[in-house]
């Protein structure tokens, strides 16, 4: 049976769990106009990793690393269906979403990503350095965070959270293509977030990648550390209304006292208190002016 044929006779199956007006709508668009094209004349027994590996050549020179990862991800999925209906004993295209495509576009976007779960994650750096595919729950929008990753004696650790428990983070509408892009084509015990050559990221490497102490020297926050994007997280969430207690358990903290220290709000609330006061101030001076003149008026 060739792959068109098997694609074909599966329908739909191979897009279960995803949403079908975005993601699954994008692999699907992906499947038709790149992999069928490409591989779907070829059995699907004779597929192979190198097969693959050599188209993956190919497009490459004509698309972006993006589109390639969106190109691979149904692949994948088929393939897993193949190995279930026993057609195949292995799926041949399981990693190749870890070949370094693209190295430099690659290698931007996931240290900007870093920073970006960082910060609307509220998360420590090791937290985001620990995220697996598996962490990401889309149909509740939630991320949940159970370890954290960090550098130590030997090389890199893993740990549970500094609280040892996992706490749960409401997944905010700008990360969704952040979570999707990075959750494609992948198990659940990958890690979400891989550096160009496939390793972690951690604090150290986004550092020495974005230039971060040049970036915000220039920005004129050189105090800024990757730790204080979870203050400007937390710091959002408590701007946007978000009570103290359930924000206490979003940043896991034992203690709400903790949490407090993690709130930094600008002065914009101040302005408008100021702004309140000014305009009831008036308020009351004008309805005194008009009470005192009152009765000279009517004199008149």
């Amino acid at each position: 049976m060739t792959l068109l044929e098997f694609v074909t006779s599966i329908g739909d199956r191979w897009a279960r769990g995803l949403d079908p007006t975005s993601t699954g709508e994008t692999y699907g668009y992906e499947l038709k106009l790149r992999v069928l094209p490409a591989l779907g004349h070829l059995p699907v027994t004779q597929i192979t990793a190198g097969i693959i590996d050599r188209t993956i050549d190919e497009w490459e020179q004509r698309h972006g690393a993006s589109t390639i990862k969106n190109t691979i991800a149904p692949l994948v999925r088929v393939l897993d269906e193949a190995v279930r209906d026993g057609l195949i004993q292995i799926n041949p295209a399981k990693n190749r979403t870890k070949r370094s495509l693209n190295r430099n576009a690659f290698r931007g976007q996931s240290h900007n990503d870093f920073v970006m779960l960082a910060a609307l994650l509220a998360a420590r750096s090791s937290e985001v350095s620990g995220l697996q595919v598996g962490d990401v729950d889309f149909d509740k929008n939630l991320v949940v965070i159970r370890r954290q990753v960090f550098p130590g004696k030997g090389g890199l650790v893993t740990k549970p959270t500094k609280s040892r428990k996992e706490h749960r983070v409401p997944s905010l509408e700008p990360l969704r293509p952040v979570l999707e892009r990075h959750t494609g084509g992948k198990e659940p015990e990958d890690s979400l977030l891989v550096g160009p050559k496939g390793g972690y990221l951690t604090t150290a490497t986004v550092r020495d990648a974005t230039n971060w102490d040049g970036v915000v020297a220039k920005l004129g926050l050189p105090d800024l550390t990757r730790h204080g994007l979870r203050h400007t997280g937390a710091t959002w969430m408590a701007d946007a209304g978000i009570p103290l207690h359930v924000l206490q358990d979003i940043l896991g903290h034992a203690s709400m006292e903790t949490t407090r220290g993690y709130l930094h709000p600008d002065d914009r609330h101040l302005a408008s208190a100021a702004e309140q006061a000014n305009d009831f101030l008036s308020a009351a001076g004008q309805r005194k002016d008009t009470r005192r003149s009152g009765p000279a008026t009517r004199g008149l």
